[in-house]
C-alpha cells in the first residue's frame, strides 16, 4: 500500500470517474486502474464497484476510504512540516507588548501568522514600563511594542506603530472630580494615586506622571488599576482605549492637572539590532508595520 495509491483512490471518489481522476492527477486511465487493482489485490477486497459508468465505493470500500482520508491528511501535514523545517522556520516566536498597548488590533495579525505558520509556537506577553525592552535586550523576546523611554537607539531597529493617549481619571463621585476649578497639585494632593509597577528589574523606574508627596497604591496591571479607580479608592492615568466606554457614560471623568496633562505616547515596534529574525518573525514584523494607521 502506497501514498500514491491512496491519492488515486481519493481522486476517483472526488471526481466520480476514472477519466476525471486521470485529468486531475495527469495520469492515464489504464495507469489508475492498474494501481487500484493492485491495491485491491493487496488488501483482499474490492474498493470500487464497476457495475455502472461511475465507480462507487463498496461497503468495505467506504470504511477503508474514511480511514484513508485521515491518513492522507496526516501525510500532507507531515510533508508541510518537513518543508517548513527544511526552510528553518522558527519553532517559537516571542512577542512582548507594553501594558498600555491596545491588544485588539494585533490579534488578527497574530492569528493570521499562526494560520500561515502553524508549527511555530507564538508566545504573547504583556509587560509594564521597562519590561518589554528589558526582555528584548536580554534576548528573552524577538519583537516588542513599547515606547522608546530608556531605550538606546543603537541597540534596536525600530518602526512607528501607534499613538495612544494616557488620561488622568477618577470616578465621578471621587472628591477630585468635584474640585476642577484649579489645575494644580492641590487638586489631588490628599488622594491616592494608583500606579502600575515596572515588570522589569527596575532599570526604567517610573517617574513620569507621578504626583510627589501623595499617597500611592502600586498594582501589577491596568485591569486592577481600573477596578480600584472605579471603586472610588484612588485616581490615576489610564490608556484611553481601556476606559473609552466609562468616559462616554460619565462613570469616569478626566482630571485637569497642570502637572499631569493628557499625554500622547508613541509606541514603536522594535527588534534587536544584532540579531536576525527568521521567516516567521520577519512576516510578523512586516504585517504589524503594515497595520500602522
Amino acid at each position: 500500500m502506497t501514498f500514491e495509491q491512496l491519492r488515486v483512490l481519493q481522486a476517483i471518489v472526488s471526481e466520480g470517474t476514472f477519466h476525471g481522476a486521470a485529468h486531475q492527477l495527469n495520469k492515464s486511465q489504464p495507469a489508475l486502474s492498474h494501481m487500484i487493482k493492485k491495491l485491491e489485490d493487496e488488501i483482499g477486497f474490492s474498493l470500487l464497484s464497476r457495475k455502472s459508468y461511475r465507480p462507487t465505493l463498496t461497503s468495505s470500500g467506504e470504511i477503508f476510504y474514511r480511514k484513508a482520508i485521515l491518513v492522507l491528511k496526516e501525510i500532507n501535514q507531515l510533508q508541510e512540516l518537513s518543508g517548513q523545517l527544511s526552510e528553518e522556520f522558527e519553532s517559537k516566536l516571542h512577542l512582548v507588548i507594553t501594558a498600555t498597548c491596545e491588544l485588539s488590533p494585533l490579534l488578527e495579525i497574530i492569528n493570521q501568522t499562526r494560520t500561515n505558520f502553524p508549527h511555530t509556537h507564538i508566545r504573547l506577553s504583556i509587560e509594564a514600563m521597562g519590561g518589554p525592552v528589558e526582555k528584548l535586550i536580554e534576548d528573552q523576546a524577538d519583537l516588542v511594542i513599547a515606547t522608546m523611554d530608556g531605550v538606546n537607539p543603537e541597540q534596536v531597529v525600530i518602526a512607528p506603530y501607534r499613538e495612544i493617549q494616557i488620561i488622568p481619571v477618577c470616578h465621578y463621585e471621587y472628591p477630585p472630580a468635584h474640585n476642577q476649578n484649579t489645575n494644580g497639585f492641590n487638586n489631588v494632593r490628599d488622594f491616592t494615586q494608583i500606579v502600575v509597577s515596572d515588570s522589569g528589574s527596575g532599570a526604567h523606574e517610573q517617574t513620569r506622571d507621578l504626583t510627589p508627596e501623595t499617597p500611592k497604591w502600586t498594582v501589577s496591571d491596568f485591569t486592577s488599576k481600573k477596578e480600584i479607580i472605579q471603586s472610588k479608592m484612588g485616581w490615576g492615568g489610564m490608556p484611553e482605549h481601556l476606559i473609552s466606554n466609562e468616559l462616554k457614560s460619565g462613570e469616569l471623568v478626566p482630571l485637569k492637572l497642570d502637572h499631569f496633562p493628557i499625554r500622547k505616547s508613541q509606541l514603536m515596534i522594535m527588534r534587536k539590532r544584532d540579531t536576525t529574525l527568521g521567516p516567521v518573525g520577519q512576516n510578523l514584523w512586516q504585517e504589524i508595520i503594515k497595520s500602522t494607521p
